[in-house]
């Protein structure tokens, strides 16, 4: 927590320097770490728009990230948030080497097709391009294909569906007041990089006079739902709506797509999940079940920043329409879709306290409590402003994450492996937010590792102290 929300914290709990003891940990059930196999917790990537997919054993995750198309790969669910990056494609093009946005995932044939939104780094200019694999691995490589879909004005969000047996291209424009009302387009395609004909206009509620964006296909029993996202993705109130059409009707017909009242997946507030959307869909590894990926935030705050991929389960109702749910907290621990293989996880609490393994242990004065309600994981978190302090985990694995919350009144923190040297991590940020991915080890060997944090006293010059917070730790590999 920052400065000011400590203070305002402290005259509401009775915060008290640690002195709990590992027995009176004990008595917490609740609290203690060792999770199944079979269990995950959100965030699964610090990145927003996602497109994930399940092929060949395998998870496969692209998110928007600025200036090149990455992705990510893990065998599980559980381990998709320590997965390396790979960089698969960044261009030398001037007109389209920026901005680059929201790529999605098709496979045609024996290829693997990334569609995205880029432009020359003026919003105005965006356009949508998509890539070709080498070969049949969504991995890639990956080589400039073409230009698709361009009607001379922006667009952005575009990928394929598929009705009556017909390939479409369906995205978002023009919207943020560049002329005409934000709205969805749909076209027909003669292959997976060429639109062909004219385009249809698809008028989309949205709860707000802003954008339609993000559209994205989801099948059920012989209808098409298209599910898109409304309002300014910076925003609390980013949420996802749904139109429909039926078996035969046709896509290119305004009229044959039918809205269904809405939202269908908002903010949640208890929860302290906001701005859910900008989502994909993909099955369990069984295929037996739909699953819902997207981005949200632990932050009310207006910011484009701090979009983070998350994963639940989706249900269907007795009509046949999806049945989203609420978006749940970050750190919910959920069990793995059916047929995900699971790996060896670990979840520590701040409040695991003790000197074994997959416990804390708390060295000069912290203090602890829930003022951070539902930005922290399991309620609370603990702080130190105090140069020198330190809080030692002990755990068996290899690679370790560290999640809490980051603010205006948060400082640098010292973090070392095994007595090694110490990296500098500056947990500042001008917007609070919680569970923020702030630290990820490299790849140890197998084995039982010791994570050694130190508060340094120093702070960046916009901070307001020299506070770090600890609260969630990931081990993966144990």
């Amino acid at each position: 927590m920052g400065l000011l929300s400590r203070m305002a914290a402290a005259l509401c709990l009775l915060l008290s320097f640690v002195s709990v003891t590992p027995a009176a940990a004990a008595e917490r059930p609740d609290l203690r770490s060792a999770s199944a196999a079979q269990s995950f917790r959100n965030p699964l990537n610090p990145g927003p728009d996602p497109s994930l997919l399940y092929h060949e054993s395998s998870y496969y995750l692209a998110t928007t990230g600025g200036d090149r198309i990455s992705i990510w790969k893990s065998p599980s669910l559980a381990t998709l948030l320590a997965a390396p990056e790979n960089v698969v494609w960044q261009d030398s093009d001037p007109s389209r080497n920026t901005q680059m946005w929201a790529p999605a995932f098709r496979q045609v044939g024996s290829r693997w097709y990334l569609y995205y939104t880029a432009s020359d780094g003026v919003d105005a200019n965006h356009r949508m391009y998509v890539l070709e694999s080498a070969g049949n691995d969504p991995m890639g490589p990956y080589s400039f294909k073409a230009k698709i879909a361009d009607f001379g004005e922006y667009a952005i969000d575009g990928e394929p569906i598929t009705h009556n047996g017909q390939q479409y291209f369906v995205w978002a424009g023009p919207g943020r007041g560049m002329g005409g009302p934000a709205q969805l387009y749909i076209a027909r395609m003669s292959n997976p990089w060429t639109v062909t004909g004219g385009r249809t206009a698809i008028p989309a509620d949205g709860g707000c006079n802003e954008v339609r964006e993000g559209p994205t296909p989801l099948y059920r029993n012989g209808r098409t739902f298209l599910t898109y996202s409304a309002c300014d993705t910076a925003k609390p109130d980013y949420q996802l709506w749904v139109k429909s059409i039926a078996d035969g009707a046709d896509p290119m017909v305004a009229a044959s797509w039918v809205q269904h009242p809405g939202p269908v997946f908002s903010r949640n507030d208890a929860a302290g999940v906001w701005g859910p959307g900008h989502h994909s869909f993909f099955r369990s590894p069984d295929g037996t079940e739909d699953w819902i990926a997207y981005h949200g935030k632990n932050t009310s705050a207006y910011t484009y920043s701090f979009r983070t991929t998350r994963a639940q389960k989706i249900g269907w109702n007795a009509d046949g329409t999806p049945d989203f749910g609420r978006p749940l907290a970050a750190g919910t621990t959920q069990p793995l879709p059916a047929g995900d293989p699971g790996a060896p996880t670990t979840v520590i609490n701040d409040f695991d306290l003790g000197t074994g393994q997959n416990q804390v242990q708390y060295g000069g004065t912290w203090q602890s409590g829930s003022g951070c309600g539902n930005q922290c994981f399991q309620g609370n978190d603990h702080w130190s402003g105090q140069a020198g302090a330190t809080a030692t985990i002990r755990f068996t694995g290899t690679q370790v994450a560290l999640l809490s919350v980051r603010d205006w009144g948060n400082g640098i923190a010292a973090i070392s492996i095994d007595g090694g040297p110490e990296q500098h991590l500056d947990y500042y940020s001008g917007i609070r937010v919680g569970e923020e991915l702030n630290y990820l080890s490299p790849v140890l060997p197998a084995g039982p590792h010791t994570l050694r944090i130190r508060v340094t006293g120093s702070r960046n010059p916009a901070s307001g102290s020299t506070v770090i917070s600890l609260d969630r730790i990931e081990v993966y590999g144990g």
